[in-house]
């Protein structure tokens, strides 16, 4: 689940809301024949709660294919996929975008999605980033989760702004971290996810050591960002906090950045779209997939929603160049194997860290 910086927030046309009530996005206009949507053209797309594309590519969609498109949003990444599953045998929509590499195989074991491959162009670039042996997703977005830091907390003080996971458990940088649970967030569990990778079986005692540094834990990306990062844009009162790779261009001031990512301590996360099973309008469904593979929705996504496009056709802002590089080897770890032990790893880092 991806962050949206308090001036884009205001930006967003797109108001998600709960699953109890109708949501409509604008109405489609056009001048094509087949641009007055039917009852056969009206697609539901289920998708978690920091979704956000502008209101005009989603109007631009509609009056090109006169297909009408409703949002709603469940929760977290998290949440997202355990409502598909709950309601798989009564969908709640025809679509399903926010699945990310963390969740793919358990949504694809529990047969929710159906199988559709896009032949949009950028369809071949999303296949770099399917994941073994899972049908029916496609990749839209992807991000690196890391560790981000406050620049001015480090300059002039003698200490060095942290590099690696092992600088963290340093005593120099005691009580200056705040991470978000794995149980209740998308990044907390990525970033549980690359600890894992780095330190194998060794990753408990790891979380022990940072535990014993002061580390603090959050329920949630925006408690530790927005409230704890001492960052100039937040002013709160830890330097070192869990975000994006993506997240230091949001905080450039008067053309300076204040923030940083660290680099070797990212894990890279892929969302995905699919068409549900049992959907009510499915061929309509395939196209809202084929939409989000498009240059308009691709184009769009780094500035609302703090992500990559899969699509190599468009260009990411100038200053993601400059402020967000990519890690150049981000932790991984199978998706099949984080589907067999997520539950164990959670369940021990919540001994661990939070007995």
């Amino acid at each position: 689940m991806h962050h949206t910086n308090v001036a884009a927030r205001a930006a967003i046309a797109i108001t998600l809301i709960p699953l109890t009530l109708a949501a409509c996005s604008s109405a489609a206009t056009g001048t094509s024949p087949s641009a007055s949507p039917s009852a056969g053209n009206e697609v539901t797309v289920v998708t978690h709660d920091s979704f956000a594309v502008p209101d005009a590519v989603v109007a631009k969609f509609e009056a090109d294919s006169g297909i009408k498109v409703t949002f709603v949003a469940p929760g977290d990444a998290g949440t997202l996929v355990n409502q598909l599953i709950l309601t798989k045998d009564a969908p709640l929509g025809d679509v399903a975008y926010g699945v990310d590499n963390t969740f793919a195989t358990r949504a694809s074991q529990a047969g929710i999605f159906a199988d559709y491959t896009s032949t949009m162009p950028a369809a071949a670039d999303a296949a770099a980033y399917a994941v073994p042996g899972v049908s029916g997703l496609t990749a839209v977005d992807f991000s690196d989760v890391c560790l981000n830091y406050d620049l001015a907390a480090f300059e002039g003080t003698g200490i060095p702004a942290p590099q690696t996971l092992d600088d963290l458990t340093l005593p120099a940088y005691k009580n200056m971290i705040s991470v978000t649970n794995p149980a209740t967030s998308s990044p907390g569990l990525a970033f549980l996810l690359a600890t894992i990778a780095e330190k194998g079986d060794a990753w408990p005692q790891y979380w022990a050591a940072l535990k014993a540094n002061g580390l603090r834990v959050t329920a949630s990306w925006s408690d530790s960002y927005y409230t704890d990062f001492s960052a100039p844009n937040y002013k709160g009162d830890r330097p070192i906090v869990l975000s994006y790779a993506s997240s230091p261009p949001s905080e450039v001031i008067d053309g300076k950045p204040t923030t940083a990512a660290m680099l070797d301590t990212c894990f890279r996360q892929v969302e995905y779209v699919g068409v549900l099973k049992g959907a009510k309008h499915p061929l309509a469904a395939q196209k809202v997939v084929d939409w989000m593979l498009s240059d308009d929705f691709q184009a769009a996504l780094p500035d609302n929603m703090y992500v990559y496009p899969v699509s190599t056709s468009v260009t990411v802002p100038a200053e993601w160049t400059k402020y967000a590089p990519l890690a150049t080897n981000p932790w991984t770890i199978d998706p099949a194997t984080i589907d067999a032990h997520r539950d164990e790893w959670i369940k021990e880092w919540t001994q661990v860290v939070q007995p």
